[in-house]
């Protein structure tokens, strides 16, 4: 396993947030990192995957929502990167510009990594289902455009009926524009242009509600952009890399089976 500083020479902007040590905060500005997880030569399919571990954009699920995911996809081919990016503390570029450059940095290194430059996702969690799909939104320039998304239970909506809200008040801030409220709620934001996607969650999730990922796989389909969802009958928000998840092996089983195609 490898690990990359995403911005060796500092930042453009800080959160105002430090690294911490042992739950205590140190003089360190909080870091955004990649861990990356390469497969054998003899077993590497040229694809890679990028994780955005959730956490409601005020933390890190960065063990079974990351590690623990990257170490079971390399053995499968996989070039594997887990993104640690930064909070956003109400800085809403933040986390963005951290993973914008993560595929920027893992294009340039695709040779060097034996992956295919065009075959690269991203992949999220929750919160980091709501980054990975807004990397898959908001892009301007392909050098960013991720090649597939695979989001999981993921926050998209910022309907009031349906938003998590705690993950837009660490994004966006507590009194957020209405003008943002629009911008970040990537259903509205799908363009025949959005990558191919496959979303997968529990139907019993009370904390991110399905309906989050019900509205982005319609607008995919209004978009005739190709789109999978598998909604496991129960397993609540969260489960990850989790052997507990009654459907963990059938979640794999899905996953590799959809990964396939590309």
């Amino acid at each position: 396993m490898q690990i990359e500083k995403i911005w060796p020479n500092g930042p453009k902007e800080l959160n105002g947030l430090t690294e911490t040590t042992n739950g205590k905060p140190t003089d360190t500005p909080q870091e955004a990192l990649l861990y990356i997880y390469s497969p054998e030569k003899n077993k590497n399919n040229g694809k890679a995957v990028i994780f955005c571990p959730g956490g409601g954009y005020g933390g890190l699920a960065i063990d079974h929502e990351g590690h623990k995911f990257a170490q079971w996809l390399v053995n499968n081919g996989y070039t594997s990167i887990v993104l640690k990016y930064r909070l956003p503390n109400g800085n809403k570029n933040i986390p963005l510009a951290d993973a914008q450059e993560a595929l920027k940095i893992i294009r340039n290194k695709a040779d060097e990594l034996n992956i295919h430059p065009q075959k690269i996702g991203i992949a999220g969690f929750s919160a980091g289902g709501h980054l990975a799909s807004t990397v898959g939104t908001h892009w301007s320039d392909t050098s960013v455009r991720p090649d597939f998304m695979i989001l999981f239970y993921p926050v998209i909506s910022t309907q009031k009926e349906y938003a998590h809200k705690g993950s837009f008040t660490n994004l966006l801030g507590t009194n957020f524009s209405e003008s943002d409220r629009k911008a970040y709620s990537n259903d509205k934001r799908i363009t025949p242009r959005t990558p191919e996607t496959l979303l997968m969650l529990s139907d019993d999730d009370t904390t991110v509600v399905p309906m989050n990922s019900i509205l982005f796989y319609e607008a995919l389909k209004k978009n005739n952009v190709n789109a999978t969802m598998y909604i496991f009958p129960e397993g609540k928000h969260g489960w990850g890399f989790n052997h507990q998840f009654r459907y963990h092996e059938l979640m794999k089983t899905l996953l590799l089976d959809w990964l396939g195609r590309f």
